[in-house]
């Protein structure tokens, strides 16, 4: 896995804070420490209904001012609808 213990100890504060939810996932190539480069792509499970676009950028807002710009693609599933991503992204590695 190419995150530091630092980012996913943040990606796990930040999603019980903001969105009260400690089901989180990386996926895609950051999985694979064989591969360079790539954006960070986090998956997180979350019952709250209200907000999913704020609640998004100020995650993104506050990965950003601790550990400077990074490419992330966040995407967060909230049970309102089932789509092919979430999928993929839960046979990713749990943080």
């Amino acid at each position: 896995m190419r995150l530091n213990q630092n980012q996913i100890n943040y990606f796990k504060k930040l999603s019980l804070d903001i969105f009260n939810s400690s089901d989180i996932y990386l996926f895609g190539s950051r999985t694979d420490d064989s591969l360079k480069g790539g954006d960070i792509d986090i998956y997180i499970q979350t019952e709250q209904k209200e907000n999913i676009l704020k609640s998004k950028l100020i995650f993104l807002r506050e990965f950003e001012k601790e550990f400077g710009e990074q490419k992330i693609d966040l995407i967060i599933d909230n049970q309102s609808n089932q789509k092919e991503i979430f999928e993929i992204a839960k046979k990713g590695i749990r943080l």
